[in-house]
C-alpha cells in the first residue's frame, strides 16, 4: 500500500489523544461540552467558541464520501492512483483521507457513498485513520 517512511506525522500534547485513540482502533475526536458540536482537527479550543469547555469523545467512524481527486503523480511512498479525499463524519466534521479497499476510479468512488474507518498502523507510535466503502452498502 503505502511507504509512510518519509512522511510520518508527530503527535503534539494537544493531539495526543487523537493518535493514542487510533493506536487502540478509536477515531477520537474533539466537541464542546455545551453545545455538543464536533469540531476537527484537533486543537486545545473550540474554533467557534474559544472559552467554551471541550472534551474528547470517540466518534462512531461512519460517514460518506464528500469530494476527491485521483492522483496519478505520487509522492515518494505513495503508489498511483490513490485518492485524496474528504470524508464528511457522522459527526459532522469533515476530515481530509485517503479512500482505500476500492478501485481508484470515478466509477467505485462515488460521491455521498457511505464509508468507515480503518485503522493503518505506519509504525509503533502512529496509526492513521484510512476510509473504505462500508460494508453492506
Amino acid at each position: 500500500m503505502h511507504d509512510y517512511s518519509r512522511m510520518v506525522p508527530q503527535a503534539t500534547p494537544e493531539t495526543k489523544p487523537y493518535w493514542d485513540g487510533l493506536k487502540e482502533g478509536k477515531l477520537m475526536i474533539q466537541r464542546n461540552k455545551a453545545t455538543g458540536q464536533a469540531y476537527f482537527p484537533p486543537r486545545p479550543f473550540d474554533p467557534r467558541d474559544p472559552v467554551a469547555e471541550v472534551e474528547w469523545f470517540q466518534a462512531s467512524g461512519r460517514g460518506k464520501l464528500a469530494t476527491y481527486v485521483i492522483s496519478h503523480r505520487p509522492p515518494p511512498g505513495f503508489e498511483a492512483p490513490f485518492s485524496i479525499a474528504v470524508v464528511e463524519l457522522a459527526e459532522g466534521v469533515k476530515m481530509m483521507t485517503n479512500i482505500v479497499e476500492c478501485p481508484q476510479t470515478p466509477e467505485a468512488l462515488q460521491l455521498d457513498m457511505p464509508v468507515e474507518v480503518v485503522f493503518h498502523k505506519v509504525n509503533d507510535e502512529i496509526t492513521l485513520p484510512l476510509w473504505r466503502p462500508a460494508k453492506g452498502g
